[in-house]
C-alpha cells in the first residue's frame, strides 16, 4: 500500500513538472506527496527525483522507474472510472478550457442545461485563445480549432462551423465590395492573431478544388474575435467570421456577407453575390481533445454527447 502510493504521487509529481502540481492532481497535500515519494525511495533503496525549491528532474534510475510504473497509474485510473462509470451518473469536477468565441457563444449558454442533467456535476469553464497544459492546469478536456491542435492529443472533431467574410455597409459604400478573392488585398482586412505563437488565421478558401488562403491587408489585428466583429460593425473593414458570430449580425442588418451565392444579408444587396461563383468558403473545425483515451471519463463523454446534441446538425462533424 505504501508502494502503490508512492508511485501515484511520484508519477503525478513527474506529469505535472512538479511535487505540488502532482498533489493538485491527486486532491493531497504537496506535504504528503513529499512524504510518499519520500517513503517509495526508501523502499526501492534509490533516488527517484532530484529536487530543488523551483523544480524536480528525474535520475537515472527514476527514468528507468517511470517508464514502467506510468502505464500502471493510467491502467488503475481506467479500473477506477470503469467501476464508477457502472454504479453512478458523471459527478465531480468537469474542466473544460475553450477558445474564447465558441465558449461565449456556443458553450456558456448551454453549460446550464448540461449542470440540470447532471446535478452531480461541477462544470469549469477555462477561456482561453492559447494551448492550454492539461496537466498543469488541471483540464478534462479542451476545445480547439484544428489550426491549434498539438501532436500528443486526442482530438475528436466536433462541428464544422461555417465561416462568413463580413463588413459593414457603412464600409462597403465606402469601400466597395472585392468582386474577386485577389482584391482583398485592396481592402481594409480585420485579422485574428494567435495569442501563442503570432500567426494569422489565415483566410481560407477552395476554389476550382484546390485549398488556398486568399491574400490580405491586415489593417487591424486582435487576438479576440469578437473585438473584430465590432470593428467591423463600426464600419473598420472586412473580417472572418463564425457562423454563431456572423449570423445574428447579418440577420440585423450590422454586417453583409460577401462571397457567398445566398441572400444572407437582412435586404438583397445584389452587388455582394456577384463574387466568384466557384468559391467555397473553408469552414472552422473544432475538436475536443484530451491527452489520451484513457481520459475519455464518463463525465468528459458526457459532455461531448450533450454537445453534439445541442449543436445545430448542420454543423456536427
Amino acid at each position: 500500500m505504501v508502494a502503490l502510493r508512492g508511485i501515484e504521487s511520484f508519477v503525478k509529481a513527474v506529469e505535472a513538472g512538479s511535487i505540488a502540481g502532482g498533489a493538485r492532481l491527486l486532491g493531497i497535500s504537496p506535504a504528503a506527496a513529499s512524504q510518499n515519494i519520500s517513503r517509495l525511495e526508501n523502499h526501492l533503496g534509490v533516488r527517484l527525483l532530484t529536487r530543488t525549491t523551483r523544480s524536480l528532474a528525474l535520475t537515472e534510475n527514476g527514468s528507468a522507474y517511470y517508464a514502467k510504473v506510468r502505464e500502471l497509474v493510467q491502467e488503475l485510473e481506467l479500473a477506477s472510472q470503469a467501476v464508477n462509470a457502472l454504479n453512478s451518473a458523471p459527478k465531480g469536477r468537469l474542466r473544460i478550457a475553450s477558445t474564447g468565441a465558441f465558449a461565449r457563444h456556443i458553450l456558456a449558454p448551454m453549460i446550464p442545461a448540461f449542470n440540470r442533467r447532471y446535478p452531480d456535476l461541477t462544470v469549469e469553464l477555462n477561456i482561453a485563445d492559447r494551448n492550454v497544459d492539461h496537466i498543469a492546469e488541471s483540464v478534462d478536456a479542451s476545445i480547439r480549432i484544428r489550426h491549434a491542435l498539438e501532436d500528443g492529443l486526442v482530438a475528436r472533431p466536433i462541428a464544422r462551423v461555417p465561416s462568413l467574410f463580413c463588413a459593414a455597409p457603412s464600409y462597403l459604400k465606402r469601400a466597395g465590395y472585392p468582386r474577386t478573392l485577389e482584391q482583398l488585398k485592396e481592402h481594409d482586412c480585420l485579422v485574428f492573431r494567435f495569442p501563442l505563437d503570432g500567426r494569422y488565421l489565415g483566410w481560407g478558401f477552395v476554389r476550382n478544388g484546390i485549398r488556398f488562403d486568399a491574400p490580405v491587408n491586415a489593417r487591424m489585428i486582435s487576438d479576440d474575435i469578437d473585438a473584430l466583429a465590432q470593428m467591423a460593425v463600426e464600419g473598420g473593414g472586412i473580417t472572418r467570421l463564425a457562423a454563431f458570430i456572423a449570423e445574428p449580425l447579418i440577420a440585423n442588418g450590422k454586417l453583409v456577407a460577401l462571397f457567398t451565392q445566398k441572400p444572407v444579408t437582412s435586404e438583397t444587396i445584389t452587388s455582394a453575390l456577384e463574387a466568384d461563383a466557384q468559391v467555397e468558403i473553408e469552414p472552422l473545425e473544432f475538436y475536443l481533445c484530451v491527452r489520451h483515451r484513457r481520459e475519455l471519463t464518463p463525465k468528459v463523454r458526457a459532455f461531448s454527447q450533450f454537445l453534439t446534441e445541442t449543436l445545430p446538425e448542420r454543423w456536427r462533424a
